[in-house]
């Protein structure tokens, strides 16, 4: 086995997708950046969910939102729904997996806020689950799936944004989730702060 081989294999398999999918990607990336930007200027807030891998991007995401992400801002309100281990053992154990997300977005979603809901697969069931009550309290949903969109892209509407990886391979398909929400959080930062010169 060549590791140093497999190295640059990877490396130039993520580069090759990244470079070929930013046309198909870049709008969806700019709609949902302007989308969760009229969410915060109207003083609502981000809530990001998904499982394994999708569940430390949520969780970064929110951490460039709250903390920073290149420049100095004011604090952006945006809440992983995959931190608080009590709620999250709590509705597992007493109702099913299926609904950790989806309880807390009932709980702290509001008209206006905006669901980032990851999904590399696009089929995981309690990320459909987080979707549909994000529709029930009138929240606009971003999705970042992958593997053709699944039944989370059936499950979105005309006011929400898909941004499905054009690809199979779930780790290529993570590294373009990552590159996405860095995107996002410099549009982000741009809209509110103006373009660095």
């Amino acid at each position: 086995m060549d590791t140093i081989q497999r190295i640059r294999n990877h490396f130039n398999d993520s580069a090759e997708l990244k470079l070929a999918a930013v046309d198909t990607l870049a709008s969806p990336i700019a709609r949902a950046a302007a989308m969760m930007t009229e969410c915060l200027l109207a003083d609502g807030k981000l809530l990001a969910c998904g499982n394994g891998g999708s569940a430390a991007d949520a969780q970064h995401f929110a951490a460039e939102m709250v903390g920073r992400f290149e420049r100095e801002r004011p604090e952006l309100p945006a809440i992983a729904l995959t931190t608080d281990t009590s709620i999250m053992t709590a509705v597992a154990n007493d109702y099913d997996f299926g609904q950790v997300f989806s309880r807390q977005v009932r709980a702290l979603g509001r008209s206006g806020d905006v669901l980032l809901a990851i999904s590399t697969s696009g089929n995981s069931g309690n990320v459909c689950a987080a979707i549909a009550a994000a529709h029930e309290r009138e929240m606009r949903v971003v999705a970042l799936t992958g593997k053709g969109g699944g039944r989370i892209g059936e499950l979105l509407g005309p006011g929400d944004v898909h941004i499905c990886v054009p690809h199979s391979v779930t780790a290529r398909i993570q590294e373009v989730h990552i590159l996405a929400i860095h995107c996002v959080c410099d549009a982000i930062d741009a809209s509110l702060l103006g373009d660095e010169a």
